[in-house]
């Protein structure tokens, strides 16, 4: 079972300096050995984020051929 909570940056930041020494050193060391992200995905969601979009006319064109067929399927 997982819990998932939103919890505010300023407010994560006040109860990791809160914790104790101990707990602060095992937080440390457990962000530092966290997996760095996968470069691969990295790439691919670059290029996800730097494609070509659809510029307004082009998506006018579309919403008015999805209504011509839209009414076409419905006659």
């Amino acid at each position: 079972m997982q819990v998932q909570m939103e919890i505010e940056f300023d407010d994560l930041l006040k109860i990791v300096k809160n914790l104790p020494r101990k707990q602060l050193t095992r937080f440390k060391k457990e962000l530092e050995d966290h997996p760095k992200a996968d470069p691969k995905r990295e790439d691919f969601k670059a290029f996800l984020l730097n494609g070509t979009t659809f510029s307004k006319k082009q998506l006018e064109t579309i919403a008015k051929t999805r209504n011509a067929i839209n009414q076409w399927r419905t006659k």
